[in-house]
């Protein structure tokens, strides 16, 4: 009789453990944010200690661990402080290549966008928030049809 009880309070205490440390865990991310333009300019990595940020489809990046790649004078400096989704989907560093209009890219180019945004921006680099352009109207009143959940490759958990 007394084993079956030691090997229910053993397992009440696991549980109980388990549960306090899964109540522990804190994500380390901030809450996600719109980002204008303007505000999205002051994360080019031109000053120390500034996080450097990067947008691609209207969702910014935090890039600062690839600050190396990013930073001042680094070689892909030019991608940052702003939405370079065609510069992306181009593998260019062509100023007229660095806006979010994908107008005209070819099949070939969005597939690699995918690809890269994907397989590298989104499996390595912190979420951070969306480009204002991604979530309001032209007028500036709050898109309708932008939710969050139902964005391409949206997860909660990854994002948010």
């Amino acid at each position: 009789m007394l084993f079956p009880r030691c090997i229910t309070v053993f397992s009440l205490i696991l549980i109980c453990a388990a549960d306090e440390a899964t109540l522990k865990f804190k994500r380390d991310s901030k809450p996600a944010r719109m980002f204008t333009d303007e505000e999205l300019r002051s994360y080019d990595g031109s000053e120390d200690g500034q996080p450097i940020y990067m947008a691609i489809k209207g969702i910014v990046f935090d890039v600062t661990s690839g600050k190396r790649f990013y930073g001042k004078d680094a070689p892909y400096n030019a991608l940052v402080g702003k939405d370079s989704t065609r510069a992306v989907a181009k593998m260019s560093l062509d100023p007229e290549d660095l806006t979010h209009d994908t107008t005209g890219l070819t099949e070939k180019e969005l597939e690699s966008l995918e690809s890269v945004f994907t397989g590298t921006y989104k499996s390595k680099y912190p979420i951070v928030g969306y480009t204002s352009r991604r979530t309001l109207s032209e007028d500036g009143s709050p898109s309708e049809g932008f939710k969050p959940e139902d964005q391409p490759h949206f997860s909660i958990r990854d994002e948010l």
